[in-house]
């Protein structure tokens, strides 16, 4: 099996691609060159696939590969403005349109982005390193490219395999992944746990059992809080589909992942568990959000008072008030029950008789 070992001499580049629709692509890749001939010619698929031909725009050297992803994920979350401002270099407007303030006021006119925005608890981004997905043996290439779609979802892209059972690469992996190829391709393998979390300071083993080993316990929501806050590099262990992490691979750990699940049937597939925990992750980074749709605004007090006024003239019509002495008190009761939510048990009953009476209109006197 091979065992990856980071060549201090090898340089991480980011960047970005503008397509022919006029978006932009920012990705992260140790051979530049290879790359954006991938992206030209469409072996690299995926966003850039369908919106070819493709404009090489920016880039930047950076001497790890965490370093390089963090930049691409920050750049990312940026508006159109920001991205071409650093496309442009015009880090007069880059400063101007970039919000809050306090996250670019450390830029300095460099393509390096060297020295980076620092966060509102004063360290730089980049020393929040998204976590590793470290799968342990894992049987099927479907299985680990259904966790590659998982972890591309909410922004995690450093896939690691230790041992897989069908060896790697796997040609049922790529179709399983859906798209998220980059991490498919970037994907290394490991003769052990160990070797997979030598550099990471910070190593989670999720399971659902009790391995006859002592270590903290936290959710999923914890752990992502501590991986937002600690410094380092954090590997989230994940084990074989039929039986999960054995005693030793939970020894490695320094802590333990569990999720609430329900005692009748703790159940969960590999992409299932991988997806919890990147989940709770991406909460702490900006990734893109459906857009918010504006409610309509309330309707002025006039129109409501028509409208009831016109509701309530319906039901004189249908003699909906044949008591006279009640008729104020149920009147109130309609502008009561018409003019705020959660309905009670009267409530709807009222709007019963009212629908049935309507259904049902009868000639003869009103109030």
């Amino acid at each position: 099996m091979l065992e990856r070992s980071e060549n201090l001499s090898v340089t991480f580049w980011t960047y970005i691609l503008r397509c022919n629709d006029g978006t932009y692509y920012t990705g992260h890749t140790d051979n530049l060159e290879r790359r954006i001939g991938q992206h030209h010619s469409g072996a690299y698929q995926g966003y850039t696939y369908d919106r070819r031909p493709l404009e090489f725009v920016w880039s930047a050297e950076f001497p790890t590969r965490q370093e390089a992803l963090a930049a691409e994920l920050r750049i990312k979350s940026w508006s159109r403005a920001k991205k071409e401002s650093l496309i442009s270099e015009d880090w007069d407007r880059l400063k101007r349109v970039s919000a809050p303030p306090s996250e670019c006021a450390a830029r300095a006119a460099s393509t390096s982005l060297s020295n980076v925005p620092r966060l509102r608890s004063g360290r730089t981004e980049v020393d929040v390193a998204p976590p590793v997905i470290v799968l342990v043996r894992p049987q099927l290439g479907e299985n680990i490219g259904k966790a590659a779609r998982a972890m591309l979802n909410f922004g995690l892209t450093e896939l690691r395999l230790v041992t897989p059972r069908d060896g790697w690469p796997n040609p049922q992996a790529g179709p399983a992944a859906s798209g998220a190829d980059r991490v498919i391709d970037q994907a290394t393998v490991f003769d052990s746990v160990a070797a997979a979390t030598a550099d990471c300071a910070h190593v989670y083993a999720t399971t659902v059992r009790k391995r006859g080993v002592t270590k903290p316990v936290v959710t999923p929501e914890a752990a992502a809080r501590a991986m937002h806050e600690a410094p380092g590099r954090s590997a989230i262990l994940f084990g074989p589909e039929r039986s999960g992490l054995d005693s030793d691979d939970v020894a490695v750990a320094r802590t333990i992942i569990t999720v609430p699940i329900n005692p009748e049937f703790g159940s969960l597939n590999l992409a299932q568990a991988v997806i919890l925990v990147a989940y709770e992750w991406s909460k702490g980074i900006a990734l893109a959000q459906p857009p918010a749709v504006d409610l309509d605004p309330p309707a002025p007090q006039d129109e409501l008072d028509q409208m009831l006024a016109q509701l309530d003239a319906m039901l004189v019509d249908g003699g909906y008030f044949h008591s006279a002495d009640r008729a104020p008190t149920t009147r109130r009761m309609l502008r009561t029950l018409l003019t705020k939510p959660g309905w009670s048990a009267q409530e709807v009953r009222t709007v019963r008789g009212i629908l049935s009476t309507l259904a049902r209109p009868r000639s003869g006197g009103g109030v």
